[in-house]
């Protein structure tokens, strides 16, 4: 299959592109649109057999909106799985998308992005029919192609119908040309979204087995018992592959995956995103779900979780929590939602001493530590100076008491800046 890859292009070539139709097994994607007069959607994708991504530009042009929704239509069989930064469905052909909380209004003269992923069978075609909160984008063109160009309805002369691949293309069933040798097979999935520039950037995909390995090892701190950690292939957030983790109830179940990436060059600002899962809502005693060894606390953990039903953070030094385990505290903070992937972003600034946490891209204040001590929120935990040196990353399970649950995480990155969802 060949894979396309995007460039600027003038109008004629831009409809030149979204008029080519390929047979079974060639490329079904085009590089973006061509801009024109008012608003603009640029479709950027990036393929291999059987799968794709896209990252979709949204320019509304001369008019700011408040709100968006963009539409499109396959031309083949493709169908969207899943979506980034977006709201995504798919009725027939026609794919829908439309904003999110936290990305909805867009300046005259702006944009932003979100992205798609999905898979596809034998058919193929340009996406087209472009169109922001019900408006046509990047133009029309013209209703018949230019003489050198075929009409999309119709094979040239010298090409089998659309139903047989020419002879010069080989059978779906058989690599490209352009698909790297055996030796470097294609991924099942490209990297999540939203990695640039991240030191960590992993969907799991490349696990060989159900054991984690390779980038992360299995850890059991203090003691292990009753917790398990496996590559399960059957509860994702993209692609085929997340990390399960059985988590038991009682102290000595603790068991997490830790990166074997080196962190160190991430300075003292780190961010990040980790998508999670999980069963059971989160019970009155204390838990956690991601730890980091803090080396200037005697390398003890700050540890994310819960307690009294909800997010809290902990020094595992002195059991100071954020927000303070007041009911006006709780109250700051929210629960951890069950039964669906949430988004979970952190950042922590070891030289400033402070801390910030969003859920599902909205800033948590009970779990904010702002470097100010503000009662039942980070009172507690300016009680003494705090300047962590976090080294590592783990995730997993932690009970301290009852409470039993089933967590699934995926596409996780940390960076030196704001990943993002």
């Amino acid at each position: 299959m060949t894979i396309l890859r995007a460039r600027p292009a003038p109008l004629v070539a831009a409809v030149a592109a979204l008029a080519a139709v390929t047979a079974a097994g060639t490329a079904l994607l085009t590089g973006p649109a061509a801009a024109a007069q008012g608003c603009r959607v640029d479709y950027t994708p990036n393929q291999w057999p059987g799968g794709f991504t896209a990252n979709i530009r949204v320019s509304p042009g001369d008019t700011a909106v408040s709100g968006w929704t963009v539409t499109w239509t396959y031309a083949g069989d493709e169908r969207v799985t899943n979506g980034w930064n977006a709201t995504v469905s798919q009725s027939g052909s026609t794919v829908t998308a439309r904003n999110m909380s936290y990305n909805g209004g867009i300046p005259a003269g702006g944009s932003t992005e979100f992205g798609v992923q999905g898979t596809y069978g034998t058919a193929g075609g340009a996406p087209t029919g472009f169109s922001l909160n019900g408006v046509p984008c990047n133009g029309t063109g013209p209703t018949t192609p230019p003489p050198t160009t075929t009409v999309p309805t119709t094979a040239p002369p010298t090409t089998a119908p659309p139903t047989t691949a020419p002879p010069t293309t080989a059978p779906p069933t058989t690599a490209p040309p352009t698909t790297p040798p055996p030796t470097t097979p294609p991924p099942t999935t490209p990297p999540p979204s939203g990695c640039a520039g991240a030191v960590l950037c992993d969907g799991f995909e490349n696990q060989p087995g159900s054991t984690p390995s390779g980038d992360w090892s299995v850890v059991s701190p203090d003691c292990s018992g009753a917790g398990t950690a496996t590559i399960d292939t059957t509860t994702t957030h993209s692609g085929s592959r997340a990390v399960r983790i059985n988590g038991a109830a009682g102290y000595c179940n603790h068991v997490f995956v830790r990166t074997t990436k080196n962190l160190s060059n991430l300075g003292s600002v780190r961010y990040a995103r980790i998508w999670v899962r999980h069963t059971t809502a989160q019970p009155t005693d204390h838990t956690t779900m991601i730890t980091m060894s803090d080396a200037a606390d005697g390398n003890r953990d700050l540890r994310l979780g819960g307690q009294n039903g909800a997010l809290q953070w902990n020094r595992a030094s002195d059991d100071a929590t954020l927000p303070e385990q007041s009911p006006a505290g709780v109250a700051q903070s929210v629960p951890l939602p069950t039964n669906r992937w949430a988004c979970l972003e952190f950042m922590v600034d070891g030289s400033a001493g402070q801390l910030r946490t969003w859920l599902d891209g909205v800033a948590v204040t009970g779990l904010t530590a702002d470097g100010v001590p503000t009662h039942d929120i980070d009172g507690q935990w300016y009680n003494r100076t705090w300047r962590p040196q976090l080294t590592d990353l783990k995730l997993g399970w932690e009970s301290y008491g009852g409470g039993a649950d089933t967590l699934w995480y995926d596409d996780v990155a940390m960076g030196s800046t704001r990943i993002g969802c």
